[in-house]
This record gives structure tokens, sequence and C-alpha cells, in this order.
């Protein structure tokens, strides 16, 4: 592409705080921006960025589409909440539009295997109308193609176990309250736990309506088998509270969260494949203390074992720049819901992001 990406930012929180700055650094142009908050709309996206002016005000989500139409950006950031059908609405959008769309969302990273109606309706409008809609972040590299090229340089696997944690107050209210963080033990287990206290006959009946809430590593674990060329038998999900012997401050969620009560939640899900291989996967997500820090451990049995650690990755950063450096992967995919297991390993740009583009 011999001009500038041209990209809009949609949600302007905490990621796009790093988002936006990072398509500016890599030579692409914002030429749009949404929000919902109303202290934000109206508010130039330089004011936000702590920057100069850029000319690019934040509109309403209500007249986002209007904002789409006159702009034409080649792709849309989509970066607010973390379930599909909380973003249903922006990227059935750009699907509608033909605008190339890629978010943050964790279940957008593999949505067909917990909510495979949504993710076929914007699948077959995208494919209609020429454009493509995926999800990364950092699961991407550091569940997804991190795990997967370890995998490449086993011989003989026979389980594959990861563990990764990271701190809630990094993210936004959504993703805390979607971690169960400031609930009491009775609560968490009405509101978060019981939903996969059933049997998997009765959780694909859920699926199949579009309303399961899938944990992340539900969707990483069926990236990983796609990626592996794995054939799925069975996958459970068991999430558990997470709590602390003294109170904690939450600035996300404005309040205290008393000890003995929720700080967020560990998920667990455990797939089951033809081939043998056994996936064992655990997200920790939290309000911490002053003593936790993030980290990423997987271990892949089998002939040999390996095991990887990485501690305190800034797995927000890591989020954002995955995002940013996939843009020019979205834009060369084929048209429809790409998972980024079909684009290729990530890449490093060095040079304009529209140098990458066919």
């Amino acid at each position: 592409m011999d001009r500038k990406i041209k990209v809009v930012q949609y949600g302007t929180g905490k990621m796009a705080l790093y988002t936006m700055r990072y398509v500016y650094e890599k030579g692409a142009e914002i030429v749009g921006a949404v929000d919902v908050n109303p202290e934000i709309v109206g508010k130039d996206i330089g004011d936000i960025l702590g920057t100069e002016k850029k000319n690019v005000k934040v509109v309403d989500a209500s007249k986002a589409e209007a904002m789409l139409i006159e702009t034409k950006p080649d792709i849309c950031i989509v970066t607010t909440m973390s379930l599909i059908k909380d973003v249903e609405d922006a990227l059935y959008l750009c699907a509608k539009l033909g605008i190339n769309a890629i978010t943050t969302c964790e279940e957008a990273f593999y949505p067909s295997n917990s909510n495979p109606s949504i993710t076929e309706k914007i699948d077959k409008l995208a494919k209609e109308k020429g454009c493509t809609i995926s999800g990364s972040g950092y699961q991407d590299a550091y569940w997804g193609n991190l795990i997967s090229t370890i995998a490449g340089s086993t011989h003989n696997i026979t389980k594959i176990k990861g563990s990764s944690s990271y701190n809630v107050e990094d993210y936004g209210i959504a993703l805390a309250r979607a971690h169960g963080a400031g609930l009491t033990l009775e609560e968490f287990e009405k509101e978060v736990a019981s939903a996969d206290n059933i049997s998997d006959e009765a959780r694909q009946e859920v699926i199949n309506k579009g309303e399961y809430a899938p944990s992340y590593m539900w969707n990483v674990n069926g990236w990983l088998c796609d990626k592996l060329g794995l054939t799925v038998e069975s996958q459970t999900q068991k999430c558990v509270p997470q709590i602390h012997s003294e109170d904690i401050e939450s600035s996300t969620l404005g309040m205290t969260v008393k000890k003995g009560i929720a700080t967020g939640m560990s998920a667990v899900v455990t797939t089951t494949t033809k081939e043998g291989i056994i996936l064992e996967t655990e997200c920790i997500g939290k309000v911490y203390s002053k003593e936790d820090f993030d980290k990423n451990e997987w271990t892949i049995y089998g002939e040999p074992d390996t095991t990887l650690v990485i501690n305190r990755p800034s797995t927000v950063e890591l989020t954002c720049a995955s995002i940013v450096n996939r843009i020019p992967d979205v834009i060369n995919a084929d048209s429809g819901y790409v998972t980024t297991d079909k684009m290729g390993e990530m890449k490093y740009r060095v040079r304009p992001l529209n140098e990458y583009v066919k």
C-alpha cells in the first residue's frame, strides 16, 4: 500500500492509550474514534493521549456508522469488552460496511467454540462484503504462537499445561466484573461458578444459544487445537474464586475488596483430543496485592519435557503491540471471520505498517 493505513479506534479507554500511540508510531494514522462515555465524547484524541491536537474527535457510538462511512478506514481497532456478544454490534457494523476489524476481546480470539451463532453471522457478512474480522492480543503470542512454536520443536507430546496470571486492574471495569472481582463467595458461586456445574450436553446447549461465558483459556484451547491439527473430543471449565487475607483497594472497581471476598478468579480449562494429547490451561485474573505479579508458565510434556516461564510480562503493552503488529495480517487475510492461527506467526514491524500490505 502506497499510503498510510487509516485506522478508527473503537473504545478510548486504558488499552486505547497504547493502541493509538502505537498506530501513530508505526506510521499509520487515526481518522476516527468512538466511545460511549459522555465525558470522553467530543474530545480530541490528542487530549486523551496527552499530545498535540490530532484533529480527530471522539464520537458517540450512536454516530459510529456515519463516521465510518465518512472516514473510510482500512481497519477498526475495537478495545472495549471481553465477550463477543458485547462487541458484536461494533464488529457487525464493520462487517456491514466492508471494513476490516481487529479486537482485543478475549473471546474473539477463537469464538467459534463458545459462541458459534455470532461467529457465523459475522463471518457470513464479512465474506459478502469482502472484509476480515479477527481477534488478537497477549494470548496471540504468549498463549498461542509461542506454545505452538515450542510444540514444533518437540518429538512427541502427551500434555500441554499452561498458567497465566494478570491484574484485572489493568484492563478496565468490564473485565474485572467478568472475573467476579468484588463479589462475596456466595455471589461468586451463583453468578460465576454455577454456570459450569452442568453436563457437557447442557453446556453445548448453552453455547449453541450464544449464552455461554467462557474463560479466556476456553478459546485459547480451541485456537491451539486448531493450530496444532488436534481434534477436540471434550472440553470442560471450572471457575474458582481467588481471595486475599487482607483488604485490597481497587481503583477500577472503585471499592475496597474486603478480605475473604473474591478478588477475581482462577479458571481451569481441560481439553481432551482424539490424538491423545490433553490440554490443561489456567488463567488467574484478580485484583493484585502488593506481593502479586504477572506470570506466564507453560510446560509441554513428552519427548522432551519443556517448561517456559515469563515473569512480569507487560501484558497491557504486549496486548496492544500484538494488535497493531497484526494489522497488515488482517488486511491481507481472506474475507470472513479469520482467527490468527490462519495468519502465520507474529512479526515485528520495523517499517511503516502500510509497507506490509499486499
